[in-house]
């Protein structure tokens, strides 16, 4: 049998083919997807669940001229395949190769780089305000978003704009009770209670025929019974919560059925005023095992399909940092009943389960909302319990005002562990964590750390909970290693000397003669260590230094470093830009010291596209080669200005 995928040029052909080669279309790409993750790792669950909706979505509108925007963005796997990009569909998440999110470089389906939850209804609504603005009201707006993202706050502020500008814009609300892990709170309840209550589902239609015929006169028992049957009706309409907002809403549907969903888009496609489409998936249909277990397929290691079972490939390495910060929590926990742990739907993403599992009444995960996780951790800290707030740094971005009113204009002792604090390597530009420092250290009454291997993490964490106001602590997606550096324990800002020339030379007061430093922040520590070593093969002696305070910093020890040392390099794995580089060369400046000994090693002024957290790290710099070159170069600038 002919692929179907080998031919499709674009999506506007699958508008002429017939429910069987949308069936067999969607088996597919299911089996490309399967392909896939023999490869490498991927969002996966979560593409299986919508290759019927994306199939349904693009045979009934023209997304080159209307308008799609998919939520989150992780599953536009089958969207990509359908719209010219499968030739090149084995690139993706590889440097130079295809995105793993929406990215309007690649094709002009793709209007928005997303990767944040939420966002979806109000950049629709957007597009579609615009387009009337501009006389195109011809075309159709659509946004999809799945019920985990579905309670973020942006999401009713979004509502509440449609519902009170009355644009045509469709919502399809993708159900699958799932986010990374299984959604929670009261707006989950609620679509549950849409999804599966029976009376619901097989008599409204009839009871409300019926109700219809009830006249309506003049005499108060006549409105009496009026109002019982506009309150029954009520009961029975399913979406008042929408319906009150001024969104109508239709459902729920089976988000598997391409028939039934074709005709329903076709149904609310031309409704005036917004519509929300309530869609029923399963996340990681058509595959038995990310049916089962979806959180783990979520984004799983890569493996090979062997009869229907998924065989993980490839062993597991040193510990990561995550591991370490998940161990150090449920040891704080263990010792302390005043801590508590917030975290917005990245219970998996942190490996925080041991936690839920342990101290269920202390544990928060309280969905796609940042904001109010770091509030609502705020009202703990205020009450004298010691909370700490577990969410990935590119998305701790979404509380920054919370940061900033709640926490530290109170100077309370919040503390936020920020994960895959760096590079996120794959995951590309809209996860990488990079901006963290300089977003965060601007703030008073916030200190801010960086472990240079995974045992300070838990001393870090130690520290942070007994400090009396708000600690930030960074931290990548990495494994992490044991540098033997707890000898020396976390004091209130002060730094650690790892090696100053020769590692004999360390407890040495008479400050023997180096010829330069690397400052290597946290991740960079390990890379600076060996640097060093393979320097002194070449006769070039560098001290390594380990800042371990991004804010304050040891003002004691970059004086001694800037004192002794004719070149100074600074490495971190953050935006150079007002980043912890930038605040050493403030520093030096206030205190009037040299400073054109200085190179700062970082994350330059652009986004940095997707690939292995190693390979982009090298191109700035940012390895072993990359930091032995650049102490060469300085050393031969010393070198000649001595000449």
């Amino acid at each position: 049998m002919t692929r179907l995928l080998d031919g499709l040029a674009n999506a506007e052909q699958l508008q002429r083919m017939t429910g069987s080669e949308l069936a067999q279309l969607a088996l597919e790409i299911r089996e490309t997807l399967c392909g896939l993750l023999s490869i490498r790792t991927a969002h996966f669950a979560s593409n299986l669940g919508v290759v019927e909706l994306c199939l349904a979505l693009h045979s009934v509108f023209d997304f080159r001229s209307d308008r799609l925007i998919w939520d989150t963005g992780h599953q536009i796997y089958p969207h990509k395949l359908i719209t010219g990009r499968y030739a090149d569909f084995a690139s993706i998440r590889t440097r130079g190769g295809l995105m793993g999110y929406p990215n309007p470089n690649e094709s002009e389906y793709d209007l928005f780089m997303t990767g944040h939850a939420g966002c979806s209804v109000s950049t629709a609504l957007g597009l579609k305000s615009g387009d009337d603005l501009l006389s195109q009201s011809n075309r159709k707006s659509v946004a999809v978003i799945g019920d985990g993202a579905f309670p973020s706050g942006i999401v009713f502020e979004a509502l509440n704009n449609a519902g009170e500008l009355g644009c045509n814009l469709l919502i399809v609300l993708n159900d699958n009770r799932m986010s990374i892990c299984p959604r929670v709170g009261s707006v989950a309840r609620y679509l549950d209670r849409l999804r599966t209550n029976p009376f619901y589902t097989g008599l409204k239609n009839e009871v409300v025929r019926i109700l219809n015929h009830v006249p309506v006169l003049g005499d108060p028992t006549e409105r009496l019974l009026a109002q019982v049957k506009e309150g029954v009706k009520a009961g029975l309409h399913g979406g008042m919560l929408f319906e009150d907002l001024g969104i109508r809403y239709v459902g729920p549907i089976d988000g598997h059925n391409i028939p039934l969903m074709r005709k329903y888009l076709k149904m609310v496609k031309d409704q005036k005023g917004p519509v929300l489409l309530h869609v029923v998936t399963e996340k990681g249909h058509g595959y038995q095992p990310a049916a089962q277990d979806p959180v783990f397929f979520h984004t799983p290691p890569a493996f090979q399909d062997d009869g229907g079972k998924a065989k993980v490939l490839g062993g597991s390495g040193a510990p990561a940092y995550t591991n370490y910060a998940r161990d150090a929590i449920v040891a704080a926990m263990r010792s302390d009943p005043r801590v508590t742990v917030m975290t917005a739907a990245m219970c998996q993403g942190n490996k925080l389960e041991p936690v839920r599992e342990e101290f269920p009444e202390r544990f928060f995960d309280v969905g796609i909302c940042e904001s109010h996780a770091v509030a609502f951790a705020a009202g703990h800290a205020k009450v004298g319990l010691r909370p700490i707030v577990s969410i990935y740094s590119t998305f701790m971005q979404r509380s920054y005002d919370q940061i900033f009113q709640e926490v530290a204009l109170q100077d309370l002792p919040v503390t936020l562990m920020m994960d895959r604090g760096g590079l996120a390597g794959p995951d590309g530009p809209t996860h990488h964590g990079v901006f963290d420092i300089g977003y965060l250290r601007v703030l008073p009454n916030i200190l801010l750390l960086a472990p240079g291997d995974g045992p300070e993490l838990a001393a870090m964490l130690d520290f942070a909970l007994q400090h009396d106001g708000a600690v930030g602590i960074r931290y990548p997606k990495a494994s992490a290693p044991d540098l033997n550096l707890h000898q020396q324990p976390i004091e209130l800002g002060r730094g650690q000397i790892v090696r100053w020339g020769s590692p004999s030379n360390l407890d040495d007061e008479h400050h023997p003669q180096v010829e330069g430093a690397i400052i290597g922040l946290g991740p960079m520590l390990e890379l600076a260590i060996r640097a060093a070593e393979k320097l002194s093969k070449e006769g070039i002696e560098v001290a390594v230094i380990n800042p371990r305070f991004i804010k304050p910093l040891d003002v004691e020890l970059m004086r001694r470093v800037f004192q002794d040392c004719r070149f100074i390099i600074t490495a971190e794995e953050a935006a150079l830009m007002g980043g912890f580089g930038s605040a050493v060369l403030e520093l030096a400046c206030d205190q009037g010291w040299e400073t054109r000994g200085l190179r700062r090693l970082g994350i330059p002024d652009y986004f940095v596209e997707h690939g292995e957290r190693d390979e982009l790290l090298a191109d700035f710099g940012l390895s072993v080669e990359g930091l032995v070159k650049a102490c060469r170069e300085m050393a031969g600038q010393c070198h000649a200005v001595e000449a």
